[in-house]
């Protein structure tokens, strides 16, 4: 038996006014997942515990059927194992956005313009991150590299009690009242302004701006985190399970899990990432001894924070033709018994340009038998009207791998 977790990062929606009311999964042009919805078993499943935040990380750990409130440190953590961070027990993790900052007057009256710097390259964000860390490094923090602009602080032998703010939260507001709080206030404020001053001149910068690009002019802190600790998966569920993703927190989860990650050329994280590279090396896991494997696809959660409701529907459309299809088909051919799962991991609405802690739509099929409710859409409507709900996530997960 072979399954696939085909996840859609802030897929689901509200009804929008300019589509009549109806959400970006209902007029997506999407014949696969709809196709599997006939035969499949639609419904909804809570992610996001009681008391957390609706985070990807919370969220992903939910849809991979672990319990967050038992075994999350933050998010940050998660993504040092990913760049291959040796953290220390008592070291702090801290996320590191690069981020595009307006040049008002004082600091406190900048603008978070734009929370990820136009994208980023991986290559202009690396050598952003160096020169920070040879500037303003130090043995206390130290800076480290990561994916597009996402990147990561070590503050070493450090305290949590810190109050920060994911920058998507706060994209067109006025950052003055979500600085830095709590433990380190003062010293990651003065590191924030620091990085503004050092970045908003250097030569990547001005490079980009002349291309009409958002500058990556200043770092945000958030995510914070101590040194993680998940259960194996293997052990967990007895399937030996993989992952496929382009972004740090869920190849760390992996990593985590004891789970093989892989990397996928020019997998990006957004509408222009690989699509068909990502299907094809989750089919070579499946053929080569993996029982699992996880595709989890950035773009529409990337395109919610974004507004952009033209790009979410057109990622959705791109996981169900590039990624599902594929995955779909060559199981079918195989000849083996398999179960497929499709859903996100929260909700990124295009109207609040981020996260909503509602339970998700799930759509899980068998190509053993009929699991149930005959809808010949998979949205979240249909998930909502069949009044099927899973409270703990993993028991969804469980009865998916019962299957």
């Amino acid at each position: 038996m072979k399954y696939a977790l085909i996840l859609g990062d802030g897929m689901a929606d509200y009804p929008v006014p300019a589509l009549n009311g109806k959400t970006p999964l209902e007029v997506a042009r999407k014949p696969y997942m709809d196709m599997l919805a006939a035969t499949g078993k639609i419904g909804l499943v809570k992610t996001v515990p009681d008391g957390f935040k609706p985070g990807s990380d919370v969220a992903n750990l939910g849809a991979m059927g672990y319990d967050a409130a038992k075994c999350y440190t933050g998010r940050s953590p998660l993504e040092a194992l990913s760049i291959g961070i040796d953290m220390k027990d008592d070291d702090i993790a801290v996320r590191t956005n690069l981020v595009t900052l307006g040049d008002e007057e004082p600091f406190e009256n900048k603008t978070m313009l734009d929370y990820s710097s136009g994208e980023i390259t991986t290559e202009e964000s690396r050598e952003l991150i160096r020169f920070l860390q040879e500037n303003v490094g130090s043995d206390e923090f130290s800076f480290h590299a990561g994916v597009s602009y996402r990147h990561c602080l070590i503050i070493a032998h450090g305290s949590a009690d810190m109050k920060l703010t994911p920058p998507h939260d706060i994209s067109g507001k006025r950052i003055g009242e979500y600085l830095p709080a709590g433990a380190y206030a003062d010293k990651l404020t003065a590191l924030t302004k620091q990085s503004y001053e050092l970045l908003k001149d250097h030569p990547i910068n001005k490079k980009r701006v002349l291309s009409g690009k958002n500058p990556a002019n200043s770092v945000w802190f958030w995510g914070q985190g101590t040194k993680p600790a998940l259960d194996d998966f293997r052990s967990r569920y007895g399937l030996k399970g993989g992952m496929v993703s382009a972004v740090d927190l869920l190849k760390g989860i992996a990593i985590g899990a004891g789970m093989k990650s892989v990397d996928v050329e020019g997998a990006t994280g957004t509408l222009s990432t690989n699509f068909a590279g990502k299907a094809q090396a989750a089919i070579d896991m499946l053929s080569s001894g993996t029982d699992f494997v996880f595709v989890h696809l950035e773009a529409p959660d990337e395109c919610g924070h974004q507004g952009d409701l033209a790009g979410k529907i057109k990622a959705i459309e791109l996981i169900d033709e590039k990624i599902l299809g594929p995955i779909y088909e060559h199981l079918k051919s195989s000849g083996e018994d398999f179960a497929l799962l499709v859903m996100p991991d929260h909700f990124t609405p295009v109207s609040i340009l981020t996260h909503s802690r509602e339970p998700v739509p799930f759509l899980m099929y068998s190509s053993k038998a009929a699991l149930g409710n005959g809808k010949a859409a998979y949205n979240e409507r249909t998930a909502t009207e069949n009044g099927i709900f899973y409270e703990k996530p993993w028991e969804l997960t469980r009865e998916f791998f019962s299957l």
